[in-house]
């Protein structure tokens, strides 16, 4: 048995869940379930960031202490993983003990490349990062993310060696060791390496932000909060000593938006390669969402929550939305007059009618009886190709080809025809050929729909196939009444 590990980023709690995390754990969701599929051992890890100066600023705004304010929205990331479906096995925080342990002794491990230095910049605690005098120049000293000055800081930290590792980064990339999707995000950070890069500052004085671990040694200093949460993709594996640390680093796929690539795919790789450890197999970058093509925005009152759309079209019209109508490798846009569209027009017309259809002519020809398990032999492979790639948009579209070509050949054998000339072996042929495609189609549709598919598995292996007693995809207000 294979073992395959697949994680998301970790999204700091400074704020309630947002739609692109939503789509973040849904894509990451799709290759777990699809590595199950295919018999593999699989460790599936999400959680969140919770250290930090904006953090400690977030919880005093609203009279809570750190750690109760990130247990309460912490809370909220895990219930959007059960909203979703989402079968994670591991839920990692940075606050937890373990979590907090494991930092301490990485931080250890990577001391070569770790010095103490003076540093002068602009800093935003809302970003939690610094920013260059030019940078901050053109920005007419305002952080536009925060509407906020920039700080002038001068401080002692200690930094990581990043520059060291240039040349060992871009071999990685470009040998395809470490394969980073899209092209587009792989030439992106390829361009950032070549154009040099800066050791980083990986710490803060404690008196500046107390909120964050502790550097061993240092009592003074805590570790800069990006550096140290970078870290729970082996912690949480329990590095370096735990059997699944062994047995499933590297990570299959790490997935993450491309706000935070130069951290996964200069720094964190880095960092591995001072531990003397394997890179991530594949870093897969998705894109950005607005709302009817605005950027998402409190202000223009555009935000939309998950929960909005799980309330009114179902778990699996939300997946299927996100994962084929907004592009695998670019930006994309959500609506309500597209995904009614897409609920209309190929949830519910396309596959819910092809289930209804076949499994009423089943019953009303063959009485609801078949001897074995109906098979299709259909080509998959573009299917594979497609998840293999991370392109999710077109492994649907294969799907979708499939339902297509199974209404068309139902318009075209005419089964209820086929009945009147009384030639019965060709009607079962021809049900049985209808039959066999629905099976492939719930298997294909598992890790993208696993609801619609178990659905699907429980009418057609059924000792009487039936029509189901509602539709496929029922909307709040059908399963309210039902």
């Amino acid at each position: 048995m294979s073992k395959y590990y697949v994680t998301t980023s970790i999204p700091y709690v400074n704020a309630e869940p947002h739609i692109g995390f939503a789509m973040e754990l849904v894509i990451a969701d799709v290759l777990a379930r699809y590595a199950v599929s295919k018999g593999d051992d699989v460790i599936f890890s999400t959680g969140t960031d919770e250290h930090g100066g904006k953090i400690a600023e977030k919880a005093a705004e609203n009279g809570l202490s750190p750690k109760d304010f990130t247990d309460q929205i912490s809370e909220r990331f895990q219930q959007l993983s059960d909203l979703l479906n989402i079968s994670n096995n591991r839920f990692i925080r940075t606050t937890d003990t373990g979590h907090e342990q494991r930092a301490a002794v990485i931080w250890e491990a990577l001391k070569k490349d770790i010095y103490k230095s003076s540093y002068i910049g602009w800093y935003c605690t809302g970003d939690e990062a610094f920013f260059t005098e030019t940078e901050v120049k053109e920005l007419n000293g305002i952080c536009p993310n925060h509407n906020r000055p920039f700080e002038k800081v001068e401080e002692e930290n200690y930094f990581f060696k990043l520059s060291q590792y240039e040349d060992k980064l871009l071999k990685a990339i470009t040998s395809g060791k470490f394969v980073i999707l899209p092209e587009s995000k792989k030439n992106e950070i390829v361009s950032l390496i070549k154009g040099g890069l800066d050791d980083i500052s990986v710490s803060r004085p404690k008196d500046k932000i107390s909120w964050g671990i502790p550097v061993p040694g240092d009592p003074d200093q805590v570790m800069y909060v990006w550096f140290e949460a970078l870290m729970n993709y082996i912690t949480v594996l329990g590095y370096p000593e735990n059997e699944d640390f062994k047995n499933f680093w590297p990570a299959n796929v790490q997935v993450v938006g491309k706000d935070i690539i130069r951290f996964h795919a200069a720094i964190w790789p880095a960092m591995l390669m001072s531990l003397g450890v394997d890179l991530p197999k594949k870093l897969y970058v998705h894109g950005f969402i607005t709302i009817d093509d605005k950027k998402i925005s409190k202000s223009l009152g555009n935000v939309v929550h998950p929960k909005d759309i799980v309330e009114k079209y179902g778990v699996d019209a939300f997946r299927y939305y996100f994962l084929r109508h907004i592009p695998s490798y670019e930006d994309g846009d959500f609506s309500w007059e597209r995904l009614e569209s897409a609920y209309n027009n190929e949830l519910a017309n396309e596959l819910g009618n092809a289930l209804q259809r076949t499994l009423t002519m089943a019953q009303k020809y063959l009485n609801g009886n078949l001897d074995s398990k109906p098979e299709a032999d259909h080509d998959t492979t573009r299917y594979s190709e497609a998840i293999e790639a991370c392109r999710f948009d077109r492994a649907l579209d294969e799907v979708w080809e499939h339902i297509r070509g199974l209404n068309q050949y139902i318009d075209e054998e005419k089964p209820w025809a086929i009945d009147r000339q009384k030639d019965n072996e060709h009607l079962v042929e021809v049900i049985t050929h209808m039959l066999g495609t629905l099976n492939l189609l719930a298997d294909l549709l598992e890790p993208f729909l696993p609801e619609t598919s178990q659905r699907m598995k429980d009418l057609l292996s059924a000792p009487k196939l039936m029509p189901p007693e509602r539709t496929l995809f029922p909307k709040a207000e059908t399963t309210k009444k039902d």
